[in-house]
């Protein structure tokens, strides 16, 4: 069975959601936050201490979006996959990429120059400035999505996943209020989906069963 380490509304979220919409069963191990400096013995799984970490027989991955694009494959045919021979092909690998290189990475310098870093070394300047950076690139995505319901291929795919885990985070980050209107409207209908709300629900539930909190402190956000 795969075996997925996570911590509570981190990137590890992705391929929680993206197992949720396979129906692919699975064992969560939640991790305290930070993992690499409170569960040493996790070290020896992912040596860089960050989740997610997924492991499928002697298959271990630890980016995010790249393990929702193996998922998909490995459980072809799905139509939460693009095939090379489809037209959108290309939109799919480039928007399944865009959510963690474009969107989430921006978002990391405004958590950790607004909460992470000790006070002397926090800069509200910097940390607005990214959040003008990660909006300002959300904004490409309003002409898609005012014409579309989805990134690609006129369905729900794992772009959408990568993408919509970028628009949890900055929910959790008080951006919401700031998406345009078709970006919101499309944010609505991912965490209105079905297996949205249960990776949600098996974080929280694993969680409490492990003894880990399933509400992060404000200012320990997981990355």
């Amino acid at each position: 069975m795969i075996k997925l380490y996570h911590c509570m509304s981190a990137r590890s979220f992705r391929p929680l959601w993206m197992l949720e919409e396979l129906g692919r069963p699975y064992e969560l191990k939640m991790l305290h936050f930070p993992p690499r400096l409170l569960d040493k013995s996790y070290l020896a799984i992912n040596p860089l201490g960050t989740v997610p970490a997924l492991v499928d027989g002697a298959t271990l991955m630890t980016e995010s979006a790249a393990i929702c694009q193996y998922l998909v494959a490995r459980a072809a045919p799905t139509l939460l996959n693009v095939d090379a021979d489809e037209p959108d092909f290309g939109a799919y690998l480039n928007y399944l990429h865009f959510g963690e290189a474009t969107l989430t990475f921006p978002q990391t310098i405004v958590l950790r120059y607004s909460r992470f870093e000790p006070e002397p070394r926090r800069s509200q300047q910097v940390a607005d400035d990214y959040a003008k950076w990660f909006l300002a690139r959300l904004r490409t995505l309003e002409i898609r999505l005012a014409q579309h319901d989805y990134l690609c291929a006129d369905r729900f795919t794992a772009a959408d996943i990568s993408v919509g885990y970028a628009l949890l985070l900055a929910e959790h980050l008080g951006l919401m209020s700031r998406f345009t209107p078709a970006v919101l409207a499309y944010w609505e209908r991912l965490r209105s989906r079905d297996a949205f709300l249960r990776a949600i629900a098996s974080q929280e539930r694993a969680a409490l069963e492990q003894g880990v909190s399933p509400v992060p402190a404000p200012d320990t956000l997981p990355l």
